[in-house]
């Protein structure tokens, strides 16, 4: 098949094959440039700004240390003899609570508005913004894609492995605590766990932030598709949002749920959330509502050829139509992957090679067909 021509010029093309890691320069240079390109269309761009803290990034990492470390002291409470029963159960509980509020408390990195911050404000936190591009006040389909990128120790994939490990190791743990109230465990099951924990607990915390990633698959993409679909349409009834920080919690996304609630709440949502050349269509959705309506984009989706598939947020994902579907939105995540885009994305080999946004292209013109 034939390459289609972009519909962005090349300069905005190289702007979205670079580094934008949320809170920098780079993301705010991005962000006034795919602003000025909307703009030039006939769209009003509104900037809704917030701040947020980075270090919400360590959570994760923390959970997989705390685990690994768990699993290491519960082991003379599941083997010695000596022990009380109910020791390792209490020990276990008691720890496991402990380390998922803090993990908690680190990661929810409620984003700050304008508004909530004294003179001065905290000196830890990054600035950056939300894009919110309409021709009227009557927007019904708001198409969604986020901005920013990160690189971290692992991919995409190396963190869904890591979450799978965690629950594995989790569910293992709390068995072998609950079966050593009816006496001491063998050495052999309490050593698998505990070195389950501790694998889980290392590859976790290769979660920390590391180097930069180009970020064109996620979510350079996303962003031409979005920018597609703006070009693509002249319907006043089509809006355009431009998240930022999503990569640190969906930041952006959960900021307009907080404080934009009304521009969402009835309307569909539709988030274009990395669309690589490979692999089949991907349509995720959170509720009944989402549900129904990606069925409805699946079988439009479906006249591209490619293979289609629906189905519930997976565990160790998170998507900007999340927060938006919590207030009150009918929403829907359309992406285009397969485990080699897992390998890719989160890292510095995100970059441009093999990605000729191609199906970013064709997506962002059937979303609005």
């Amino acid at each position: 098949m034939a390459s289609r021509p972009h519909p962005l010029d090349p300069e905005l093309l190289e702007v979205l094959t670079r580094p934008r890691e949320a809170g920098t320069a780079s993301v705010a240079a991005a962000r006034e440039a795919v602003a000025a390109h909307l703009q030039a269309l006939g769209y009003r761009v509104e900037v809704h700004p917030f701040r947020f803290d980075p270090s919400a990034l360590r959570a994760f990492p923390l959970l997989g240390l705390g685990l690994g470390w768990i699993g290491l002291v519960l082991l003379p409470l599941l083997v010695f003899p000596a022990s009380p029963g109910w020791a390792a159960l209490a020990a276990w509980l008691a720890a496991a609570t402990m380390l998922a509020v803090l993990a908690y408390r680190i990661g929810s990195n409620r984003p700050v508005l304008s508004g909530e911050l004294g003179a001065g404000g905290r000196a830890d936190l990054r600035e950056d913004a939300n894009l919110l591009a309409a021709r009227s006040s009557g927007v019904r389909i708001w198409i969604v894609a986020h901005l920013d990128t990160k690189a971290q120790g692992h991919s995409m994939a190396g963190r869904l492995v890591a979450v799978w490990l965690i629950v594995i190791a989790g569910l293992g743990l709390s068995g072998l605590a609950a079966a050593r109230v009816n006496g001491a465990l063998p050495l052999g099951a309490a050593l698998a766990g505990a070195a389950l924990a501790v694998v889980a607990g290392v590859l976790a915390g290769r979660g920390r932030l590391v180097r930069q990633s180009p970020g064109v698959r996620d979510n350079g993409s996303g962003v031409v598709a979005a920018l597609t679909a703006a070009a693509t349409s002249n319907d006043s009834a089509i809006g355009i949002v431009i998240t930022g920080a999503e990569e640190f919690g969906l930041v952006g996304a959960r900021a307009l749920a907080r404080e934009r609630a009304e521009l969402f709440a009835g309307c569909t949502v539709v988030n274009l959330d990395t669309l690589d050349e490979t692999g089949a269509l991907r349509l995720v959705s959170h509720d009944g509502a989402g549900r129904q309506l990606a069925k409805e984009y699946a079988a439009r989706l479906s006249r591209l050829g490619l293979p289609v598939g629906v189905r519930r947020l997976p565990l160790g994902i998170l998507v900007d139509s999340l927060p938006l579907a919590r207030v009150g939105a009918k929403a829907v995540t359309i992406a285009r992957l397969d485990w080699s885009t897992l390998r890719r994305i989160h890292t510095p080999r995100d970059s441009a090679e093999g990605c000729s946004f191609e199906t970013a292209v064709r997506i962002g013109q059937a979303v609005i067909s």
